[in-house]
């Protein structure tokens, strides 16, 4: 599978320009996490896994995580795709455990993405890239801010990588305020404003 027919593949089932920004998020999380952790030579595949993670979210609510593995495979997405994708919902929406480091790393900046996002439109500059670890762990905290962000999931996604939840948080944040340019240059191409 392609980037472009992954990209055809989410497109088909998702147009709201929310879901768009936070599958373009995710996938270039991913691909800088990958990277940064020794597993350069996966990063497309990190990447597209990224990108496809919520396939059916938008149309199938309600049938999220059950409803990809038909949707990626019409798309021609192979199996350890599928798996991974399904993966990210292990315990909410998906009884597919994450075994691979890749679908560790998924599960614990799915959530963790949105929360810092959601950060971000909160600061004066509404970016990253000035948003300190200190800042971001303060809206962690606060169990109210962005309360549809799970932090039990980043918890566990922590735990799972064997990392600290300050790593996680510290290398998601990283990630991001390096790929901001990137991310506002692919939503601008699709005509989608940065929220």
């Amino acid at each position: 599978m392609t980037r472009n027919e992954a990209w055809n593949a989410l497109t088909a089932y998702n147009h709201e320009p929310f879901h768009l920004q936070h599958a373009l998020t995710v996938e270039l999380v991913m691909r800088t996490l990958a990277q940064r952790l020794g597993y350069a030579d996966e990063a497309d595949f990190w990447a597209m896994v990224g990108l496809l993670h919520d396939i059916d979210f938008e149309r199938f609510p309600d049938e999220h995580c059950k409803r990809a593995p038909a949707l990626l495979r019409e798309a021609g997405a192979d199996e350890p795709t599928i798996h991974a994708v399904c993966s990210h919902g292990f315990g909410i929406c998906s009884d597919v455990e994450p075994v691979h480091t890749m679908e560790k790393v998924l599960f614990a900046v799915d959530e963790l993405t949105g929360l810092i996002g959601a950060a971000a439109r909160m600061r004066p500059s509404g970016s990253t890239t000035d948003m300190e670890l200190s800042s971001l762990k303060k809206k962690f905290k606060d169990k109210k801010f962005a309360a549809g962000c799970s932090r039990d999931v980043m918890a566990r996604g922590a735990e799972m990588l064997g990392w600290d939840l300050d790593t996680l948080l510290e290398r998601t944040l990283s990630a991001m305020k390096d790929t901001e340019p990137e991310l506002r240059s692919r939503l601008s191409e699709i005509g989608v404003t940065c929220a």
